[in-house]
């Protein structure tokens, strides 16, 4: 492996059609540097997507209330009904594999009425009554203070977490809200947190303009009863979320007098359903990307083989005085496939280092990004050596073809040929 005369022979060789060997380089250089762009960018996309949910939990599911279309235990169909507070410790207890369960209402406002003042600044936010779960299903960070707790529900305290947008519009801007009443449609609240969205540019705003209040509070303050608008719930990690959201209807469409049939009486939203869909479309796009990378690199290959048998014929004679003065078979071939290693490692090596640098061009453009599909491309390292390891075995398969003409040519007819 470290002869100088070999190294020195496959140099000359190389050098002594610089055009030839150039443009033969660059097929392998291109199909490397594709494929590492390619991979990184479907990563970069993967990860610009992900962003713009923040760390929604996949093993989610939503359901609602909506009319009944079924006539059932005298009740005509088109009856509206609700969620009600009994439903909690009813699905809590009887539905297994229920990890969390968070139900949820609104207050009014959020559509362009102001509903919220502190002194003389006045905004419009979307209000909403929530458990202390819900901060597990669609997480924010809480930047100061805290998120709601158990006690707030229990007590029916009047306090309330608060957007950064929230923050900016109601207080000025050095002011810290920490224990500041503000006035929501009337009624005070305390402010105890403030958070800021996980998600994307255009997500985020819209969440951070949110206020969080203790549910049972918002049932009180609006005069809702007990009624609930809609249930968010996860699943066990060892539990699909479809199977205990189906128990879950079950359950409700049994409690509330439901035709068991009736699938158009509650909305559901099966968001584990729908992360598996866009997770399936990235496997299918890094697949994608594997068959035209790799089937650019083999091209690339290919012309690494023609040429290398275009160099054979050219190099009959030399073969031909070596195979006459004792060079062995495995002499010629290890030869003629070193020579087809590196040229294909070199350029390869070549189109990866340059695929990387791009890369990292991309990632730095988007490190700070808060509109971009795509965020933060990245480059396993894994996928390297892979990359490596492909380029190596194109090298060998390229030699292969032109090494075993170079053996069976016989070392007279070798020596004839002009």
């Amino acid at each position: 492996m470290f002869d100088i005369d070999r190294w020195k022979e496959i140099i000359h060789t190389l050098k002594s059609n610089k055009m030839r060997t150039l443009l033969t380089a660059f097929g392998v250089f291109w199909g490397i540097f594709m494929l590492i762009v390619m991979l990184g960018v479907g990563n970069g996309l993967h990860n610009g997507i992900y962003k713009n949910m923040g760390d929604f939990a996949t093993n989610s599911a939503f359901m609602w209330t909506q009319n009944t279309t079924k006539p059932f235990a005298g009740f005509n169909k088109g009856r509206r009904w609700n969620f009600r507070n009994g439903d909690v410790d009813a699905l809590r207890n009887n539905v297994v594999g229920l990890e969390r369960l968070a139900p949820r209402v609104q207050g009014t406002g959020g559509s362009g009425a102001n509903n919220a003042v502190y002194g003389k600044n006045t905004g419009s936010f979307s209000i909403y009554g929530d458990y202390p779960d819900w901060n597990f299903i669609d997480p924010v960070d809480i930047v100061s203070g805290r998120f709601i707790n158990d006690m707030d529900i229990i007590n029916y305290r009047k306090i309330a977490v608060i957007g950064k947008r929230v923050k900016e519009l109601l207080f000025e801007k050095d002011e810290d809200p920490m224990d500041k009443f503000i006035r929501i449609n009337g009624v005070y609240f305390k402010v105890v947190g403030v958070f800021e969205s996980k998600k994307g540019a255009g997500q985020a705003e819209n969440e951070e303009q949110n206020i969080h209040l203790p549910f049972t509070t918002v049932q009180r303050v609006y005069n809702y009863g007990d009624i609930i608008f809609f249930f968010a719930l996860t699943a066990d990690p060892k539990v699909s979320v479809a199977t205990v959201a189906e128990e879950t209807m079950k359950i409700l469409r049994k409690r509330h007098k439901i035709h068991p049939e009736d699938d158009r009486a509650m909305g559901y939203f099966n968001v584990e359903k729908e992360f598996k869909k866009v997770a399936g479309l990235f496997m299918g796009i890094n697949l994608l990307i594997w068959i035209v990378g790799i089937g650019t690199l083999l091209a690339g290959a290919i012309g690494v083989s023609n040429i290398m048998l275009v160099v054979v014929r050219e190099r009959t004679n030399e073969l031909g005085i070596r195979r006459a003065i004792g060079a062995s078979p495995i002499n010629i071939i290890a030869q003629i496939i070193w020579e087809s290693v590196v040229l294909t490692v070199s350029a390869g090596w070549a189109g990866l280092v340059a695929g990387v640098g791009i890369i990292q061009i991309i990632y730095l453009a988007t490190f700070d990004a808060q509109q971009s599909i795509i965020y933060r491309p990245i480059i396993n390292f894994n996928i390297a050596l892979i990359a490596l390891t492909v380029l190596v075995i194109s090298g060998i398969i390229a030699g292969l073809i032109p090494a075993y003409r170079a053996v069976k040519m016989k070392p007279i007819d070798a020596l004839r040929s002009e």
